[in-house]
């Protein structure tokens, strides 16, 4: 199975960070996909890749919104793919705060292992789609081979202090989802 793991805030969706009120999306009216983004999702399904969502959500820890907040803001988010042609197989987050050191936040792979455990997913032959280093760290971590997209949290600029570096970097979803479809990388 082709597969691709994808952070959520800043490769889907406009990331939160300084404009919201929390800094997290904890509302349905807080979530804007970033363009080109639906389109990419599109292309990923035509083309028989499963996409899978791994994203750390520790607002609900911290108190900033519920659970169940969460899920409606991931269910609004899927039934808008789902109007334009996309799919996501599933949402795997966690809620967890940096300082719960639990093994599903990133850059632990947690989330990752469980859910190429569920799929029967060799990482190797899989993809990590994010916009920070925790995300680049937590795909190396399990084997993927990393992409690092522009539109969120972090710079090009940014990567020259990192010990693990993308194996790609992209300016948005759309532009690395072009690149990597063209064959679907027929060495992963």
């Amino acid at each position: 199975m082709k597969v691709l793991f994808i952070d959520r805030d800043g490769v889907i969706n406009r990331d939160p960070g300084g404009w919201t009120k929390t800094n997290y999306v904890a509302d349905c009216k807080d979530f804007h996909f970033i363009s080109g983004t639906l389109q990419a999702l599109k292309i990923l399904k035509e083309k028989g890749v499963k996409v899978v969502v791994a994203s750390n959500q520790g607002g609900v820890n911290k108190g900033f919104y519920t659970k169940a907040e969460l899920d409606k803001v991931n269910l609004h988010m899927l039934k808008e793919i789902e109007k334009s042609g996309g799919a996501i197989e599933e949402v795997f987050y966690c809620i967890h705060r940096d300082e719960d050191n639990c093994d599903c936040r990133k850059p632990k792979p947690g989330m990752l292992e469980s859910a190429a455990k569920k799929y029967n997913i060799d990482p190797k032959t899989a993809y990590f789609i994010g916009d920070d280093p925790k995300d680049i760290v937590a795909g190396t971590r399990i084997g993927c081979k990393t992409v690092l997209v522009l539109s969120g949290k972090s710079s090009r600029k940014d990567i020259e202090a990192w010990e693990d570096k993308p194996d790609y970097v992209f300016a948005d979803l759309l532009e690395a989802v072009k690149f990597l479809t063209k064959d679907y990388r027929e060495d992963r």
